[in-house]
């Protein structure tokens, strides 16, 4: 009899610490980060994340952040949409697993490519993680033309600090 009461103790004891254990201990929201470009690796963008369109060096699937901390603008010319021709690229916003920076082309007014030269990659979790969510948020920006994209589910510290990031290069693209 006392095996039994002492049974169902411990798996009540059990249940009510499995029910109350916090998965999450506190939310921690992306902010820009600091130093873009001594304490951070760059890191090819996913392949499916880009078209057939070659860069100026000529490869695809890459991309390379300028050497200065400050983000690179390349502008050619005004367009009725608001958004001038060239290549932005977003300020490094940091996350709670690593950061994320943006590069965009912009042509005709239209956002033509989307490259992701920092993103987290540092195990085998954030590389399954980001190569499922990246192409989703590059779909979504060509689709949206903005930063008001959806986010992906799974991925939501890397879905912040990539619209973050976003919208850092298309307010360089609206000056």
């Amino acid at each position: 009899m006392k095996r039994i009461v002492y049974g169902l103790l411990a798996t009540l004891s059990g249940v009510v610490l499995l029910f109350s254990y916090r998965t999450s201990l506190e939310a921690v929201m992306p902010v820009a980060a600091d130093d873009t470009a001594g304490s951070t690796t760059t890191v090819p963008a996913p392949a499916s994340t880009s078209s057939s369109s070659a860069d100026a060096s000529g490869s695809t699937g890459t991309s390379t952040p300028s050497a200065s901390p400050s983000p690179s603008t390349t502008t050619t010319q005004q367009n009725t949409s608001g958004l001038a021709d060239g290549t932005y690229t977003g300020d490094a916003v940091r996350t709670r697993y690593g950061n994320v920076q943006v590069q965009i082309t912009v042509s005709g007014g239209v956002i033509t490519e989307v490259q992701v030269p920092q993103y987290p990659n540092s195990n085998r979790e954030d590389q399954q993680i980001n190569a499922r969510a990246l192409p989703v948020l590059i779909s979504e920006t060509t689709s949206a033309q903005s930063a008001s994209i959806r986010m992906v589910s799974g991925a939501t510290y890397t879905s912040q600090g990539y619209t973050q990031s976003l919208q850092s290069a298309l307010d360089q693209a609206q000056q």
